[in-house]
C-alpha cells in the first residue's frame, strides 16, 4: 500500500508566553495557523520481515515521525512495518513546526492504514511535543495550556503570508531559555485577559487587532540573532501589514489583509528571493490526503 500526506507548516498569528509549568513548559495563549508551505510524507508498506523505516533527505538527526512510528509500536500498533519518506520544504528548525507537523502527518497516514482511536493519536501526540496535537487536523486553532489544549476557530478575514526563511537554525529551547532570562513571561492574570481579548476578537471574516498579533518569543530570538530585525523590516518594507517571528524563530513571516493578498504575498516573495533565499508565499490551508 502507497499513502501520501501533506504535513503544512504553522505560523502562530500570536503568541502569549506565561510562566514556566511543572513539566517544564510554558504556559501558552496562541493562535496558529497551518500554511500552504507543507512537506510532502509518503508511506509504503514492507514485505513481511522488515523494519520500520523513515528518510528525510537532505536532513541528518533525529526525527519525530521515527518516535511515533515507535510510540505506536509501543502501543500495540501491529501492521506490516512501514517506510515513510518525507520531502522537505518547511524550513528546519525555523519555528514554523515541520517536525511536529511530519509527525503529526505521519500519524493520519497510519490511521488511515489501520484504524487508530482518537484518544491513543492525541495522547501520544502530546507525547511528541505540543506543536503536534494541533497538526492533527490542521487549520485555525486557538492553544492554551502549553499549546496542546485547542480550540478550533472559524476562518479570519481573507490573508496570505510572505515566508522569509533565515540562513540559520534556532533551537526552540534555547529561545524559551532566552525568554526566561529575559523576564519576558506573563503572570496567570494577564494571560487570563489576553486569552478572553483574544477570543473575542476571533471573528469569522475578520481580521484581529494589531494589537493582538504579538509573538512573546519575538524579543527571545531577536536577543540571540539580531540579524532577524533586517527581515522583519524587509517584510515591512514590502508591503506587509504586519509582521512577526513565527513560533520561536528564526522564520519571519509578513501578513497581508484583503482579497488580493494572495498576490501581494506572492509579488513580495519574488521580489525578496535574491535577499532572502527560499522566499515564498502561503494561505491558509485546510488538510487533505494526497
Amino acid at each position: 500500500m502507497r499513502l501520501r500526506a501533506l504535513a503544512p507548516g504553522k505560523v502562530n498569528l500570536c503568541l502569549f508566553l506565561g510562566g514556566r509549568r511543572a513539566d517544564g513548559r510554558h504556559e501558552l495563549v496562541t493562535l496558529l495557523q497551518s500554511v500552504s508551505l507543507a512537506d510532502e510524507l509518503e508511506l509504503v508498506t514492507l514485505p513481511e520481515g522488515g523494519v520500520d523505516e523513515v528518510r528525510c533527505p537532505g536532513v541528518e538527526g533525529p526525527n519525530l515521525v521515527s518516535r511515533a512510528l515507535a510510540g505506536l509500536r509501543a502501543r500495540g500498533w501491529d501492521p506490516p512495518a512501514v517506510r515513510i519518506t518525507i520531502r522537505k520544504r518547511i524550513p528546519v528548525a525555523g519555528g514554523m513546526g515541520g517536525g511536529s507537523a511530519d509527525a503529526a502527518a505521519a500519524l493520519r497516514l497510519c490511521r488511515v492504514l489501520d484504524g487508530l482511536g482518537d484518544d491513543l493519536v492525541y495522547e501520544l501526540a502530546r507525547e511528541l511535543g505540543a506543536d503536534v496535537p494541533s497538526q492533527l487536523a490542521p487549520g485555525l486553532v486557538l492553544g492554551t495550556g502549553a499549546g496542546d489544549v485547542l480550540e478550533p476557530v472559524q476562518e479570519l478575514a481573507q490573508f496570505a503570508l510572505l515566508i522569509l526563511p533565515q540562513p540559520f537554525e534556532l533551537s526552540a529551547a534555547e529561545v524559551y531559555r532566552e525568554a526566561d532570562r529575559l523576564g519576558l513571561g506573563r503572570d496567570g492574570a494577564e494571560m487570563g485577559t489576553l486569552g478572553a481579548e483574544l477570543r473575542a476578537a476571533l471573528r469569522p471574516g475578520r481580521a484581529p487587532a494589531p494589537a493582538l498579533l504579538v509573538n512573546d518569543l519575538q524579543p527571545a530570538a531577536l536577543s540571540l540573532c539580531p540579524s532577524i530585525g533586517g527581515a522583519l523590516a524587509a517584510a515591512r518594507a514590502a508591503g506587509a501589514e504586519h509582521a512577526l517571528v513565527s513560533g520561536s524563530g528564526p522564520t519571519v513571516a509578513g501578513l497581508y489583509w484583503g482579497a488580493d493578498a494572495p498576490d501581494r504575498a506572492g509579488a513580495a516573495a519574488l521580489a525578496l528571493a535574491e535577499r532572502f533565499p527560499g522566499a515564498s508565499s502561503a494561505v491558509p490551508f485546510r488538510v487533505q490526503t494526497i
